[in-house]
């Protein structure tokens, strides 16, 4: 019924739609996935923990038998308040800005972004609460407005229900839409089921677009904008299965976190290999990398510059040459400095008192440096790492690749103490280790180069290993984008005014 009384999307015209305007559905329309369920339980797992996805896993039954036997509304409120009673505004949106995006551009219809992005006014009309959908729909695909169903608050917090005129499907769509724009009938209405059909028929020209799972997504290169910073501890997107299976190993997965954990820390470096392996923890060494230096010789440190991917960085290289490499890092909670099994040292904001404290460390031996990057689309950050460029020429790229299949290792907004443990409770998390050839001579500073060329050149050097692409943005510029801040852990002063940071 719904193909005959609309045309289907892929017989819309897409040139010449530049004055046109363009309203369209979400779920089943420019999301290929009709449910929304799996990013319901996005924010429920990011903002509330375990405890509430399970909650929303068990009210998602209620909800569907309400939404295919009732009404669609009662469905999705069902799913609204299990997601959202409670929670902080600011806690939603920084998920909705920082997680979702990701998840929502890798299920967007092709034949829908085709239409919805050759219009020159583009318009979101959805069932979905308008604080979890607006920062995808406007910072990635261009819309110029967004109407969504309000969540009512109170001092800063959901209620779980809805404002009015309520769950905008149905009748409340044409009624937004009209309230919206007037008088005015917007060019093309797109939309993918019959409780579509009321908006739909406010537009000259109204498209079905008909459910088809097999249908590729669109890939990022096609974006308006791409998708560089991401958050988030889950690796897959929550279908009910996935958020059930999630909710299963939580319990099993912490306690051989903490097993693989103790492992790391109690065992001897040289041992450490073997009893990760044993617990299913892989770690892959390639390339040749340099041998220790002797302290009787006089000869510096190695400094190893890794592409950072998790706070366990320094702690694989560690693994991979069989011996302990202290770490400097630019920010860490005190807890992952406690369980570190290997020395750290926190950078301060003092360039000559950092200086002093490198130079030192590199005589006693080798020292690991890790900046961090982003977690989506791989640029790396090398930015501050000049500073060691000016120290030392025995300088060693390493290009660093984990794999996970559950659980992100790191985060910007949550608590960076748990990255350890989030990613040892992946079932097999996996690092590939790649040493790279010693910076030759003439491309250090010792022979006139200066400390941002060679900083830039490692950094090209490590994006060509690992085909990553390289950017101008710093991790300022990642923790402002995904966290609000600067990423820099507040320290409490040290009792002893002479103890070095983090020693």
């Amino acid at each position: 019924m719904a193909a005959i009384t609309f045309p289907s999307v892929e017989d819309c015209a897409s040139i010449g739609r530049e004055k046109d305007t363009v309203v369209a559905d979400l779920d089943g329309t420019l999301l290929i996935g009709r449910s929304s369920f799996p990013y319901f339980a996005l924010v429920a797992f990011e903002v509330g923990g375990i405890l509430r996805l399970l909650f929303l896993l068990l009210a998602s039954p209620l909800a569907g038998l309400l939404y295919y036997f009732v009404s669609e509304s009662a469905g999705i409120q069902v799913l609204i308040f299990a997601t959202f009673a409670g929670m902080r505004i600011s806690d939603m949106e920084s998920v909705a800005r920082a997680v979702l995006p990701k998840f929502y551009s890798s299920d967007l219809h092709p034949e829908s972004w085709r239409i919805f992005s050759s219009c020159g006014k583009r318009c979101v009309l959805t069932a979905n609460p308008r604080i979890m959908v607006e920062a995808f729909l406007k910072d990635v695909l261009g819309a110029d407005m967004v109407l969504g169903t309000e969540i009512s608050t109170y001092k800063g917090r959901a209620t779980g229900f809805v404002k009015k005129p309520g769950v905008l499907v149905g009748n409340n769509k044409s009624y937004s839409l009209k309230k919206a724009f007037g008088d005015t009938k917007p060019d093309i209405g797109l939309g993918d089921r019959h409780t579509d059909f009321p908006f739909m028929n406010l537009c000259k020209e109204g498209y079905i677009v008909p459910h088809k799972p097999q249908v590729k997504a669109v890939t990022i290169d096609k974006l308006s904008k791409p998708i560089i910073f991401h958050d988030g501890r889950l690796v897959q997107k929550p279908t009910p299965i996935m958020a059930l299976i999630i909710i299963l190993w939580i319990p099993v997965g912490f306690l051989l976190a903490c097993l693989r954990m103790a492992a790391g820390a109690l065992l001897p470096m040289h041992m450490v290999y073997y009893a990760f392996w044993a617990l299913g923890v892989r770690v892959s060494v390639k390339g040749t990398p340099p041998p220790p230096v002797k302290k009787s010789s006089g000869q510096s440190g190695v400094l190893f510059i890794c592409s950072h991917r998790t706070l366990l960085d320094p702690i694989f290289l560690s693994t991979a040459l069989g011996r302990p490499i202290p770490a400097v890092t630019y920010s860490v909670s005190r807890l992952s400095e406690i369980i570190s099994p290997i020395k750290t040292v926190r950078l301060s904001r003092d360039r000559a008192r950092d200086a002093s404290m490198i130079k030192k460390l590199l005589q006693e031996g080798d020292l690991a440096i890790c900046p961090e990057g982003t977690t989506c689309r791989e640029p790396f950050l090398l930015r501050f790492s000049s500073l060691f460029a000016e120290l030392t020429d025995e300088l060693v790229p390493v290009a660093m690749v984990n794999r996970m299949s559950m659980f992100h290792g790191t985060t910007a907004r949550g608590w960076k103490g748990m990255d350890p443990f989030y990613f040892f409770m992946n079932p097999s998390p996996a690092y590939e280790v790649t040493f790279l050839n010693k910076l030759p001579q003439e491309l250090t500073c010792g022979s006139g180069k200066s400390s941002h060329e060679v900083a830039n050149y490692i950094q090209r050097v490590i994006a060509a290993t690992l085909s990553y692409e390289c950017t101008n943005l710093t991790r300022k510029d990642k923790y402002r984008a995904l966290a609000g801040n600067d990423g820099i852990v507040v320290e409490k002063p040290h009792i002893k005014p002479n103890k070095v940071m983090g020693c």
